[in-house]
C-alpha cells in the first residue's frame, strides 16, 4: 500500500470514527404529564426543553455530540412516574432527567435517579421537601429551577396580610402531596405573623363543586382565599364564588397562571394574584427571543404559552445541564453533579442569569426575592400593580 493510499485510508477511518461519535447522542430524559389536568404545565415544560435542545444542537451540541430528548408521559400518577424513571435509567440510559411537574410524582420517582447517581433537575415541581429528600446522603443528585413552596407561601402571606392588611384569610388546597404540603407551608408562614387561617378546606382533583368549602370560608368571615391546587379545580373556586355572589381576592401559588385556570374561570379569574418566576412579556432580548421562538414553533392559541413559567424553567434547565456537562467534560453522573454544584460560568437564562445557582448544600436555583407577583388581566398574566 502506497503512503498516499495509507493516508486516505487513515483519513477515512478518522472521518467514520468522528461520524460514529456524532451518531451517539447524549440522551436526556423529560418526564412530565402531557395529558390530563396538569398537561398545560407538562407540555409547556417539554416544549421549552425541546426549544433549548434545538438551539444547542444547531450550535454543534455539547462535547461534539447532539442532545436527544427522550420524553415520557407519566400522567401525573406516582406509580407511572416510577415506571418512567426506571425505563429512562435502565433502558434508555439517560445521562440526566429534566422535569417532574407534580410534587408527589417527584417524591415517588427521583429516588431511582439518586440510587443510579444520575442528576435530576426539577424544573416545575415546587414541594419544599423535593431537593432535601436525600440531603442527608453524601451526594445529592436532586436539583431545582422552580420557586419552592417555602418561598411562594411566604410571598402569598406577605401579599395578603402584610401588603393588603387582611386580618382573616381562608386556605383552600387540593388533596395531593402538592396541595397539602403547600397548605402546611402557608400555615407556617401565617404562624410567623401570629395568625391562623379562619378556615382550612380541602378538595379533590376533578371536583366540580366547591360550594361547601367556600361557604365555610365565607361564614368564617374570610377576606381572601389562599389557594394551592392546579388550574381546573382553581377555576371551580373562582366560579363557585360567583355562584354564591361572594367575591374576595384569590391569592395562591404560581399555578393560578395556568391557561386552563384562566380560560375556565373567565371573568371570575380577573385580578387573581400569584408568584411568578417568568411572565410572558418580552422585556429583555433573551425573553423576546424565547417567546418568539416558542410561539413560532408551537403556535399556541392566542399566542399565549399554556404555562409560561413551566416553559421558561424547562428551557433554562437545559442550559444549566449543558453548562455542567461542558464543565465536567463528561456525561458521567457524579462529575455532572459536581459541576452543577460549582458552575464556573454564568448561564444566561430566560428567568434570570444564573451565577453559581447551586452549591453542595443548596440545590435551589431560585432564591427568595427573585419571583415577582403576576396578576390575571384580560386572559393573560401580567406584572401585578
Amino acid at each position: 500500500m502506497t503512503h498516499k493510499i495509507k493516508l486516505v485510508v487513515a483519513a477515512t477511518a478518522l472521518m467514520y470514527a468522528s461520524l460514529g461519535m456524532a451518531a451517539e447522542p447524549i440522551k436526556i430524559g423529560v418526564s412530565g404529564p402531557f395529558t390530563g389536568g396538569s398537561a398545560p404545565m407538562g407540555v409547556s415544560m417539554r416544549d421549552g426543553v425541546k426549544l433549548a435542545v434545538a438551539e444547542v444542537n444547531a450550535k454543534g451540541g455539547v462535547l461534539g455530540r447532539q442532545l436527544q430528548v427522550i420524553e415520557r408521559d407519566e400522567e401525573a400518577k406516582n406509580e407511572r412516574g416510577v415506571q418512567v424513571a426506571q425505563e429512562l435509567i435502565n433502558k434508555e440510559k439517560v445521562v440526566a432527567t429534566l422535569g417532574f411537574i407534580n410534587t408527589g410524582v417527584a417524591l415517588a420517582s427521583q429516588r431511582f435517579y439518586q440510587e443510579a447517581k444520575i442528576p435530576v433537575i426539577n424544573n416545575v415541581a415546587t414541594g419544599s421537601i423535593i431537593t432535601r429528600q436525600f440531603a442527608d446522603q453524601p451526594e445529592n443528585y436532586i436539583f431545582r429551577t422552580s420557586a419552592n413552596d417555602t418561598i411562594q407561601s411566604a410571598m402569598i402571606v406577605d401579599e395578603a396580610v402584610g401588603k393588603r392588611k387582611f386580618a382573616k384569610v381562608a386556605i383552600l388546597a387540593d388533596s395531593t402531596n402538592y396541595g397539602q404540603l403547600g397548605r402546611e407551608d402557608l400555615e407556617k408562614a401565617l404562624a410567623q405573623k401570629n395568625m391562623k387561617a379562619v378556615a382550612v378546606e380541602k378538595f379533590n382533583i376533578k371536583d366540580v363543586d366547591m360550594t361547601a368549602q367556600l361557604l365555610k370560608a365565607k361564614q368564617a368571615g374570610a377576606q381572601a382565599i389562599l389557594t394551592y391546587g392546579i388550574g381546573p379545580e382553581l377555576a371551580q373556586i373562582a366560579n363557585g364564588m360567583e355562584k354564591l355572589n361572594w367575591k374576595v381576592p384569590m391569592i395562591g401559588s404560581w399555578t393560578l397562571s395556568m391557561g386552563n385556570f384562566i380560560d375556565n374561570a373567565g371573568k371570575n379569574g380577573e385580578g387573581t394574584l400569584m408568584p411568578q418566576t417568568f411572565i410572558q412579556a418580552p422585556n429583555t432580548a433573551k425573553r423576546k427571543s424565547f417567546i418568539d421562538g416558542y410561539v413560532k414553533t408551537y403556535n399556541p392559541p392566542r399566542g399565549r404559552i399554556p404555562s409560561p413559567v413551566s416553559a421558561a424553567q424547562g428551557y433554562d434547565s437545559v442550559y444549566l445541564l449543558v453548562a455542567a456537562i461542558k464543565q465536567a467534560g463528561s456525561t458521567d453522573g457524579p462529575k455532572v453533579r459536581a459541576a452543577l454544584e460549582n458552575l464556573n460560568e454564568k448561564v444566561e437564562g430566560v428567568v434570570t442569569t444564573y451565577n453559581r445557582p447551586f452549591s453542595k448544600t443548596d440545590h435551589e436555583a431560585i432564591k427568595p426575592g427573585m419571583p415577582v407577583f403576576g396578576q390575571v388581566h384580560d386572559g393573560h398574566v401580567v406584572l401585578a400593580k
